[in-house]
């Protein structure tokens, strides 16, 4: 989903120069949705039609089309370029008329979401109903004004005319803002900006700092790429100053593109580490080569990394020239260059045609620095990769080969995360931001928990621990079983994890499609056996490598989270407490009884209730009204805590 700036506004606001500039300097789209309703209008005037169905025909068959390009923004209307006739007075007079009527807007209000859809990066959307109709979601809402006066000179310099046009803008205000569809309004969430007393830039500077407070610059991609095992994961450990990127003495670890943030001379950027390119990949590889070929057009600047210690080969040279045609800033990375001897060696790198080769030794950090000075020299200053968002955060959690990856592409339409029968195909947690069920979602794929961190090793090891963050860093798991299999220790391990971690909890039963009425049966069984402390986790039966019934995933998810974040009113809490106490009175404990004061809700996400008494509460009692709370209040789909804290005895 690309980000989306609303520009609205009254004509002769700045709204075409702003937003232009804006899309210039970010590199992202532009599209003047004033240019739609004048080319239905110049369309209207050209084949004479008043009657609305009749222009909605006329565009349906004609096809306006809108060049997104800042630079150059056109509109043609079949083959013929209308940019320059639908700026006429004759247009701009009549425009307010046609843009009024309902059935001209809505499929002109239809179009404009598909170029907006359409946009790879972001895209900056200027018109007067963009924050209210069109792109309600829209990140970040300007409605940019000016008085009368101010407006009517810039549009008198737009045009070249000595006409004073403060007339005619004001009676356009009049219509905008009067007609009975989409009227021209400020939205409730949007930023407004008088561009009276300020020019062009300082326009554009007020509305740059409300993108990066709102963290909606994307940053630069850095993306390493090369055979495998020549070093890359090794690389992006010493640029970070950590151990993230799983390294082993074993070709192929990584396999998916990860992402990982980078600050270097004040500059932050991001790596993304990507699995080892072949040029005839078969299996396996075949997947995780093209993924390599996705990074190359998704990045900013590409390291290409070669081993020098074995010299170019055939598949570095294949590569070349992938590189070559991407057009991309490319640094050819001479890794393992641990001696003069062995840099003069290098020096034969040249005959790859990329330039220059850079000598590092990733392992001791010989070299990384002075290459990344160079890198951040060629950082764009927007980049394509947002890092932070207000998205509700998913983690799919399972053991491996349960589904977890192809549930992730059937959500989401595409192959984002490579599937292949083998087991444990994800070794690295893939973030991904998609359009699911009404709402976007970030959806975390992670690695198959094979066993407890403690018991694991080599990449499994770090693949676990990273799969623990993933968790942690969720709001929500969609916990992946497979439902044709008897439930398992590992799976049962699993639950626990999720649960000690507080999250909301989803139970994913895949490969319902395998499931026959015998097997049923047996689940059932399994679910009632295992699975009673946790009756409170909704059950979605999903089909994911056909997409069967994924739809039911999200209104859990939605569920299971308002659970999660939901609190109770501490009058309503011990109301129902009191009540409670009056009919199920605490169990005797030592020839006494407990006394239960009152109880106050802690927090939420999950909710955390503590209840106030004399004297200790046994575990039966507390979870009869953990059930008791969940009977009265919900919390459908999320944990919920109960803890007593004992006060000095009457």
């Amino acid at each position: 989903m690309p980000i989306i700036v609303a520009m609205d506004g009254p004509s002769g606001a700045g709204k075409s120069s702003t937003s232009k500039a804006i899309a210039k300097r970010a590199g992202w789209s532009y599209l003047d949705t004033g240019a739609l309703y004048r080319g239905a209008t110049w369309l209207a005037m050209q084949k004479q039609i008043a009657d609305a169905n009749d222009l909605v025909e006329a565009l349906q068959n004609e096809k306006l089309t809108f060049n997104a390009n800042p630079e150059k923004p056109t509109l043609k209307c079949g083959k013929k370029d209308i940019s320059e006739e639908i700026r006429s007075e004759e247009v701009t007079a009549k425009v307010s008329t046609y843009a009024a009527m309902p059935e001209v807007r809505a499929f002109l209000v239809e179009m404009q979401r598909k170029v907006i859809s359409g946009a790879t990066k972001g895209i900056v959307v200027e018109g007067r109903d963009i924050g209210t109709v069109v792109a309600p979601n829209a990140h970040l809402k300007v409605f940019l004004t000016a008085d009368l006066d101010a407006r009517a000179k810039r549009r008198e310099a737009e045009l070249n005319t000595d006409k004073d046009l403060a007339e005619s803008l004001a009676v356009r205000d009049e219509k905008d803002s009067n007609r009975k569809v989409s009227p021209l309004e400020i939205a409730i969430d949007a930023v407004e900006i008088d561009s009276t007393e300020i020019n062009l830039e300082e326009t554009v500077e007020v509305i740059w700092e409300l993108l990066k407070e709102r963290e909606l610059l994307g940053l630069p991609i850095v993306a390493v790429l090369g055979r495998p095992n020549v070093g890359k994961s090794t690389l992006i450990n010493r640029f970070l100053g950590r151990r993230e990127a799983i390294v082993e003495d074993v070709p192929g670890v990584t396999r998916d593109r990860v992402r990982y943030e980078c600050e270097w001379n004040s500059r932050d950027f991001i790596l993304m580490d990507t699995g080892g390119w072949e040029s005839r990949p078969d299996g396996i590889s075949v997947g995780v080569s093209a993924g390599a070929e996705i990074a190359i057009e998704e990045a900013d600047v590409i390291l290409f990394v070669v081993d020098a210690q074995v010299g170019a080969q055939s598949e570095d040279e294949a590569m070349v020239d992938a590189l070559r045609k991407s057009k991309k800033k490319v640094f050819l990375v001479a890794n393992k260059v641990d001696s003069p001897n062995e840099e003069a060696e290098a020096h034969s790198l040249w005959n790859l045609g990329l330039g220059e080769p850079h000598f590092v030794t990733a392992l001791h950090g010989k070299g990384s620095a002075d290459l990344l000075d160079l890198v951040v020299q060629e950082l764009p200053e927007v980049g394509g990769a947002i890092v932070t968002d207000n998205y509700r955060k998913v983690a799919l959690i399972g053991r491996p080969n349960v589904g977890k990856s192809s549930l992730l592409n059937a959500i989401a339409g595409d192959q984002l995360s490579l599937v292949d029968e083998k087991a444990g195909t994800t070794r690295d947690p893939v973030d991904s931001i998609l359009e699911f069920g009404g709402s976007t979602w970030r959806f975390v794929d992670t690695a198959g928990i094979k066993k407890r961190a403690n018991q694991a090793s080599g990449s499994d090891y770090y693949a676990v621990l990273r799969t623990q963050v993933a968790l942690e860093r969720a709001e929500v798991v969609a916990l992946v079983l497979d439902a044709s299999e008897p439930m398992t220790e590992q799976d049962l391990k699993i639950i626990s994890m999720v649960e000690d971690a507080g999250k909301a909890l989803v139970l994913v039963m895949n490969k319902w499609d395998l499931v026959d009425e015998d097997r049923q049966n047996q689940l059932n069984k399994e679910l009632d056996r295992h699975l009673t402390h946790i009756t409170w986790a909704q059950r979605v039966n999903v089909a994911a490598k056909t997409g069967w019934h994924k739809d039911r995933l999200a209104p859990a998810l939605r569920t299971a989270l308002k659970s999660w974040e939901t609190r109770v009113p501490t009058g309503k809490l011990n109301s129902f407490l009191g009540a409670l106490i009056g009919s199920n009175p605490p169990p005797v404990r030592g020839g006494k009884q407990p006394k239960i004061y009152y109880a106050t809700q802690a927090g939420i996400a999950p909710p955390k209730f503590v209840i106030f008494t004399n004297d200790w509460i046994e575990p039966p009692y507390r979870r009869f009204i953990e059930r008791k709370l969940r009977e009265e209040f919900g919390f459908e789909g999320s944990p919920v805590q109960v803890s007593v804290k004992i006060r000095e005895r009457d």
